[in-house]
């Protein structure tokens, strides 16, 4: 199950007068072709001449990065979907929330699910998406100090893949019960905790407040409190090795809600 928060990296961008994708910030560790801004962006921009048989005029990002690199957190995926939705808007180039999740796909399994834009349960390799309820509540995130590569615990030989599938049933179930507390599990926890010690530790350090968990492929790790104030509680406690916040949740994503809006004017 996939959701939304309202901790996210910032982009901006403008229209050019030639026909270049230029990323115009630095992120580290980030060559700038290799970025999936850049590329999802030229993906788009071939689509659009495809079918306007020109190409769009180019544009400049900046990005500020707030998400820390290899947490597990979708930064990139973020990033890229949000490019797609502001580029597509900007160029009026008339795709479809479904045709950009298909071209997005290619570049990362996540980035549909940001356009897709709502809370989510997720099949497939993550782009077969249905809209779920989920819980209305605030999270605590730990960042344990370390980046872990996706490929380093994908390819990891203790990585089981026989989890017993949970279904959408099973989901909506737990949900009815007013708690997510319990459900399901993360396979690639287990294999980050053991690679990467300080992810151990901090998960370790979290399940004093409650069902502490992974994130994604990690390192960050992630624990659902009841209110801000719960939050606070816990952030007032957390040693000083850790970067910690706190994260509402959010059940659609705000730049899809601000261009239904403006669809609608």
């Amino acid at each position: 199950m996939f959701q939304l928060i309202d901790r996210a990296d910032r982009l901006h961008f403008d229209l050019r007068d030639d026909e270049r994708i230029v990323r115009t910030t630095d992120v580290p560790g980030v060559p700038h072709d290799q970025d999936l801004i850049v590329r999802a962006l030229r993906l788009l921009q071939a689509e659009y001449a495809r079918r306007h048989g020109r190409l769009p005029p180019g544009i400049d990002v900046a990005v500020e990065k707030v998400l820390p690199m290899g947490g597990g957190l979708g930064g990139g995926s973020s990033d890229a979907a949000t490019a797609l939705m502001a580029a597509n808007h900007l160029w009026q180039a008339g795709l479809t929330r479904e045709e950009l999740m298909a071209l997005g796909l290619p570049l990362g399994a996540d980035i549909p699910f940001f356009l897709f834009g709502e809370t989510a349960f997720a099949e497939g390799v993550g782009e077969a998406l249905q809209a779920v309820d989920g819980p209305d509540c605030w999270y605590v995130v730990l960042e344990p100090g370390v980046a872990v590569p996706t490929p380093a615990i994908f390819s990891a030989a203790d990585l089981t893949r026989d989890a017993k599938p949970v279904r959408i049933a099973d989901f909506s179930s737990h949900i009815n019960s007013g708690s997510m507390v319990g459900f399901g599990k993360n396979d690639l926890q287990n294999v980050a905790m053991r690679l990467f010690p300080p992810v151990a530790e901090a998960v370790e350090w979290l399940s004093s407040y409650g069902d502490a968990r992974m994130t994604g492929s990690g390192a960050c790790v992630f624990c659902a409190v009841s209110s801000e104030d719960a939050a606070d509680q816990v952030l007032a406690q957390v040693p000083q090795k850790y970067a910690a916040w706190k994260a509402k949740s959010l059940k659609i994503h705000p730049l899809k809600k601000s261009l239904l809006q403006i669809s609608e004017l």
